[in-house]
């Protein structure tokens, strides 16, 4: 049974890294028929926060990745944690170590000053023949993993390919601290365990992670899961991504009117492809998901090309469900949709020119309430005896018995005709004055949707 997990810490915001670890842990598991499991990695508990928690709770339902089990917290399994360390210690994998923080940092900056790596020196680590140093009383002993000396780890990375990493260049990995908390990599051994992961997906800033993960697995006699690196996401000038320059958060997307199905198609395709594809849903993508086809290599993020790609999803979206998702939009921006047309008609006519939803709820305002035009707009197209053909037209809409698209287009033709003018010359004039822009779709369907009465009001007005 495949299982594969999700485990955040909740330090700050959901961000678009954490979102596409999720997603192809997600698809994995769902492509296997497996289990996908959310857990907060809660053990810094001084940045852990219940504001944090909630956004990466909220972002995972806003994005739709569904998780089977959880979520569950390592702060509610400490006392497992102490288990497993009492059992590490008991059969000689762990041990206490006193060295205090000044001495340790004094240990560290001779080994700097001396050009070395900077490490701990194994002072505490018992051995055959080694006589320990006396036990001080004022120090609060850490407990150290023995980690393997030499030798190497070495593991065949479902997206890396073979990594090996020598054990000299490992230290002997504080698991638990002074006051007896346990440390991250810890609790993410025994979590991987008791929970039975199969394949951990995470990103590949925690390779250096795994061959500590790995012989801690060992020493516990326990199964190694299979382990997938994930490219990071570099933004468009080739830097990692960072909160300060850049949109990585879910709620950041949300508010610039992204659809999560977007975000997630693009995602998708930031470190790995199916043929030429490029637009797809979520069905789609776990039908054609593995791992053997994740690029080891980093990502791109081309704002014009997600931007064009949530321009698809919005006009492959069901109407009513974009009604509802600017209907706050216009609630915020004075727009009342009460007395007009109805919004799913409106969307369903303008969203094929939209990028986002923030520009879907601009768009429809005039459907409801004739903008403002711009000076140079007025000046432009209705100058001259522009205004007293509009009226001339008026009368012409006026006499129409059935007020559609069709009944409306069939006027255009003759009446510019009759008045030797070109189409555009009624065309933007009627743009103008009906919506107060001259960006708008067909302008027979537009009038046809604000309604007879509203459309004579606004050219007679």
């Amino acid at each position: 049974m495949i299982r594969t997990r999700f485990a955040p810490s909740p330090t700050g915001f959901l961000h678009i890294g954490g979102v596409r670890t999720a997603l192809f842990s997600w698809a994995f598991a769902r492509k296997n028929a497996g289990t996908f499991v959310l857990r907060i990695e809660d053990t810094d508990l001084e940045r852990s926060t219940p504001e944090s928690v909630k956004a990466i709770l909220d972002g995972m339902h806003w994005v739709g990745l569904d998780y089977d089990e959880g979520p569950f917290y390592q702060t509610q399994r400490f006392d497992r944690y102490k288990d497993v360390i009492q059992q590490l210690l008991a059969s000689g994998h762990a041990y206490h170590c006193y060295m205090s923080k000044e001495e340790l940092d004094a240990l560290r900056a001779q080994q700097e000053a001396n050009g070395e790596k900077p490490r701990y020196n194994r002072m505490w680590r018992p051995e055959a023949g080694k006589t320990l140093p006396a036990i001080p009383a004022d120090v609060q002993p850490v407990v150290r993993f023995k980690n393997p000396i030499g030798g190497s780890v070495v593991w065949e990375d479902a997206v890396k390919g073979r990594i090996e990493i020598s054990n000299d260049e490992l230290d002997d990995l504080i698991i638990a601290r002074p006051d007896g908390s346990p440390t991250y990599n810890f609790c993410v051994v025994v979590d991987d365990w008791d929970m039975n992961i199969t394949h951990v997906i995470r990103g590949d800033d925690h390779v250096n992670n795994t061959p500590r993960q790995i012989n801690i697995l060992k020493a516990l006699d326990a199964p190694l899961p299979v382990y997938a690196h994930l490219p990071m996401i570099l933004n468009e000038n080739g830097n990692k991504m960072s909160k300060r320059r850049d949109a990585v958060s879910v709620v950041d997307y949300a508010a610039k009117g992204i659809l999560p199905e977007a975000l997630l198609n693009y995602l998708a395709r930031l470190g790995w492809g199916h043929g030429d594809e490029e637009f797809f849903n979520m069905e789609q993508f776990v039908e054609w998901f593995s791992l053997e086809a994740v690029s080891p290599s980093a990502s791109r993020f081309n704002h014009e090309k997600f931007m064009w790609l949530n321009a698809q999803h919005i006009k492959a979206a069901d109407n009513q469900r974009l009604a509802g998702l600017i209907a706050d939009r216009l609630t915020a921006a004075n727009v009342d949709t009460r007395n007009g047309p109805a919004l799913a008609d409106v969307v369903a006519l303008v969203k094929e020119r939209i990028q986002d939803l923030n520009a879907l709820a601009q768009e429809v305002d005039y459907f409801y309430a004739k903008r403002e035009p711009q000076a140079a707009d007025v000046e432009k197209h209705l100058s001259g005896d522009s205004r007293e053909r509009m009226l001339r037209f008026a009368d012409q809409l006026a006499a129409l018995e059935a007020w559609t698209a069709e009944s409306i287009h069939e006027l255009f033709k003759p009446f510019c005709a009759e008045e030797g003018i070109k189409m555009g010359q009624l065309g933007m004039p009627l743009r103008v004055l009906v919506c107060g822009t001259t960006q708008t779709p067909s302008v027979d369907a537009v009038l046809a949707l604000i309604g007879k009465e509203e459309v004579l009001r606004r050219l007679r007005g």
